[in-house]
């Protein structure tokens, strides 16, 4: 096994750790631990609430979810050697829940959560079709998820990690901050907001202490967007096997990384959309030194997804076009809206199986389904699809002469309302 260069204490919250880590971008948070090209090392990995959200049959604790304490990061890590300029190799060599851990309090010892957000808690992408919070519980079998909240499904997960990212320059934090501040200004009064502009509060900088905390806790950018040094980019396919080479900004590169998912379809739909655990990576890193000028990789990291995903063949996909649902006003090769309205008629067609709309819906962001751009170049619809395994059922959702199968309910979704 490889050394854990960065162990995590279950018994302890993130900020009582012997290695604290982060939830915020900036060139001046300190490395936590240091590497060479080359090295093969593990670091553990905090559920990104660090424990906030509990195995029970309420969704309260997502009503009140502290978003300005996300995402909670190992690292960073410092790779000597690295300069602005070169790309850093990141191999993903292994990922799990938490190790040997069968069951306890926080998520990945033996189980997992999806969730909603209330609309004016950052919502998500259906979030008019759904504005309150809800909560789904996962217990893990080996690889395989089920639900006493969604009945006669279960799947293999796709474990990966939602956020892994290098440190911004000053300059470049400065470009996220000006842009993301102008786009604040053009609605400054909307639920939920345009974007998240630095936040004090609740910030988590490793070991700085005094003004300096002050000062960085005052300019760092919030981790909850990709950016152009990787970032929250929720890609379900950095599986094990993953090469991912990432654009270095400053010097040692300092590598972050966490929010691992168990599983999670394309879009994460439901914006806390994945199955949330916490656990480990085991990771080898090495430079191109000057590879961000050798190929034109000046921002936003390419990747070879790995081989490990769920061997999935058959499927049974809607589509979507660009047209309001309710209104029908047509846009203009809106690929967005038409994802939107590919998973609205997902949902209404699992609801036929005697789904609930929620229990649908949460089965499109947990689940290793498959989101495409199938048409972009058909004005004014764009057409997009969404993919659903078909084998993730207990009973077959394939359309027939027969009725429709009727799912038997238990526990229901948990529901919190504003």
């Amino acid at each position: 096994m490889p050394k854990n260069l960065f162990p995590l204490d279950n018994t302890k919250k993130f900020t009582d750790q012997k290695i604290v880590g982060h939830n915020r971008w900036h060139p001046d948070i300190p490395a936590a631990v240091n590497v060479k090209p080359g090295d093969v090392f593990r670091a553990d990995c905090r559920e990104w609430f660090d424990g906030a959200i509990k195995n029970d049959d309420s969704a309260d604790d997502v009503r009140n979810a502290p978003l300005p304490g996300v995402h909670v990061l190992s690292g960073p890590f410092h790779v000597e050697g690295a300069e602005p300029g070169d790309l850093l190799i990141v191999d993903i060599l292994e990922i799990d829940a938490c190790d040997q851990e069968d069951e306890g309090p926080l998520s990945g010892m033996g189980w997992g959560y999806t969730g909603v957000f209330a609309k004016t808690n950052g919502g998500g992408f259906l979030t008019d079709r759904f504005p309150d919070a809800y909560k789904v519980i996962w217990d893990f079998t080996g690889d395989v998820a089920t639900s006493r909240h969604i009945p006669e499904c279960s799947y293999v997960g796709i474990h990966h990690p939602g956020l892994m990212g290098t440190a911004p320059s000053a300059e470049l934090l400065a470009k996220w901050t000006k842009r993301e501040t102008d786009l604040i200004a053009t609605d400054p009064e909307r639920v939920p907001p345009l974007a998240l502009p630095p936040l004090p509060d609740s910030a988590i900088l490793g070991t700085l202490s005094g003004g300096e905390f002050d000062r960085v806790a005052g300019e760092a950018a919030r981790t909850a967007p990709p950016r152009e040094n990787g970032g929250n980019q929720d890609i379900k396919n950095f599986t094990a096997g993953t090469r991912v080479f990432y654009p270095v900004f400053v010097d040692g590169a300092k590598l972050s990384f966490g929010d691992l998912h168990f599983s999670q379809g394309d879009g994460e739909i439901t914006f806390c959309g994945a199955i949330e655990m916490g656990g480990f990576m085991d990771l080898h890193v090495d430079l191109i030194k000057g590879g961000m000028e050798t190929y034109g990789v000046y921002e936003n990291a390419i990747f070879m997804p790995g081989l490990r995903d769920p061997q999935y063949s058959e499927w049974i996909a809607f589509s979507g076009v660009s047209v309001e649902l309710e209104s029908g006003k047509q846009h203009y090769l809106d690929s967005q809206l038409s994802y939107e309205r590919a998973c609205h008629h997902a949902i209404d067609y699992l609801m036929k199986f005697g789904y609930s709309d929620i229990q649908a819906y949460m089965i499109l962001g947990s689940a290793p389904i498959e989101g495409r751009l199938s048409g972009v170049v058909d004005i004014p619809n764009s057409c997009a699809t969404v993919y659903i395994p078909r084998r993730i059922f207990d009973f077959d959702v394939a359309p027939s002469s027969r009725k429709p199968h009727q799912v038997t309910q238990g526990t229901q979704v948990p529901k919190s309302a504003n």
